[in-house]
């Protein structure tokens, strides 16, 4: 099986080669932790009839263990199809790349959408390079891009207050969606439509897709998109069926197929609100029991998010009890009164067994490269300052 690293020379013209050429492909990130001969090893796994006509995208999850995740290029380019329906991607004449293509959200919602309607795909570097990145949001002409929510902090440190009128299409996906910070979105993107989208790599990606207008909380992720079924258990465990899903992924025991009428997990808990729309209750990782109450930190991230407008994230710590218990982190370092809000916040919504069992602080969280909060590197940290603790933790 051919394998592709991002940053090979003129990647859009190799991907575009191995598209259209049959035998599968992989595409890996140029900073996939070395994971290159792993994956060349793996690759026999794969049964032959999936050999051609498919692709695979190399994925951690959320356990850290490696995958290869397959692709059928058929089901993907049908999902394109769709995609270009419910956001109303006509308009649109290119779309910008800020994020690694190799991670299923830019590589179907932008490259692979890209190459099925024929419109440009202006690579970038991302925030690896500001000056480059504004220069091309300031040359868009009629865009799209896809962000994550942590990329909003990054625009205002590196742009300050300053707009682009040429993006008429703002994704957001990969992460809690910034339903706070909507009004900012579009001080920045003031033409632009803007949209929450969830998924998983399991579903190549997309699961369901919601106008930001048509919810009011972070959680809200809309409905599923045609050929798409969500249901939730007993425990909240939600799981999917889709005729775009992938159609099998390689771990460390070898290749295992994922059933077109199978559920699949999405390694989220959800419900289905009265609303009719489906809501997030976090990541299995997410949401844990905590003196025998479950404890949501993306619930709780709404709530921060209500009095703080910078960075923000959680990382898991067993408390002197031996109960699971998290830390929030902010990003800068919060002024007296911003940390009284927050506390104020937390304090009048969530009994104490929900709150933190510190605030600390940092200049700046520490990001994968997909734009997500690094939860490992932050526990991990020595330079963070201690801003408030519990007095029993």
């Amino acid at each position: 099986m051919k394998i592709l690293i991002e940053g090979d020379a003129n990647p859009v013209r190799a991907l575009r080669d191995a598209w259209r050429d049959p035998p599968t492909f992989a595409y890996l990130s140029a900073r996939s932790g070395g994971h290159e001969p792993w994956v060349a090893g793996i690759a026999s796994e794969i049964p032959e009839h999936l050999r051609e006509g498919h692709f695979a995208l190399f994925s951690s999850g959320s356990t850290g263990e490696p995958k290869l995740v397959i692709g059928s290029r058929r089901r993907a380019e049908n999902l394109t199809r769709i995609l270009h329906e419910v956001q109303a991607s006509e308009p649109v004449r290119e779309t910008i790349g800020l994020l690694p293509l190799p991670y299923s959200y830019p590589f179907v919602n932008q490259w692979l959408w890209s190459e099925t309607f024929g419109r440009e795909f202006v690579a970038t570097p991302g925030f690896a390079d500001p000056e480059v990145v504004v220069r091309t949001l300031s040359a868009a002409d009629d865009a799209m891009v896809c962000l994550v929510a942590a990329h909003l902090p990054l625009l205002e440190r590196h742009f300050g207050e300053r707009s682009f009128e040429g993006v008429i299409r703002v994704h957001f996906a990969g992460g809690r969606f910034p339903q706070e910070r909507l009004s900012e979105v579009r001080r920045r993107f003031p033409e632009a439509r803007i949209y929450n989208n969830y998924g998983c790599v399991e579903a190549m990606p997309r699961l369901c897709v919601r106008p930001a207008e048509d919810g009011d909380t972070a959680s809200d992720i809309g409905l599923p998109i045609a050929g798409v079924e969500l249901r939730s258990s007993e425990n909240g465990e939600l799981s999917f069926r889709s005729r775009f899903s992938a159609v099998g992924f390689c771990d460390a025991t070898g290749f295992h197929p994922i059933d077109p009428e199978a559920w699949v997990s999405t390694g989220d808990y959800g419900h289905l609100a009265s609303s009719g729309h489906w809501e997030l209750d976090g990541r299995a990782n997410e949401v844990f029991k905590r003196y025998g109450e479950k404890v949501s930190l993306p619930m709780l991230l709404s709530s921060v998010a209500v009095s703080w407008s910078g960075q923000a994230a959680f990382y898991r710590e067993t408390d002197s009890l031996g109960e699971c218990g998290h830390v929030l982190v902010l990003a800068p370092p919060p002024s007296r009164d911003d940390l009284r809000a927050i506390l104020e916040t937390l304090r009048h919504d969530y009994a104490r067994v929900h709150w933190p069992l510190r605030v600390e602080s940092v200049s700046l969280l520490p990001l994968l490269r997909n734009g997500k909060p690094d939860a490992r590197s932050l526990a991990q940290m020595t330079e963070k300052r201690v801003e408030w603790s519990q007095r029993l933790s």
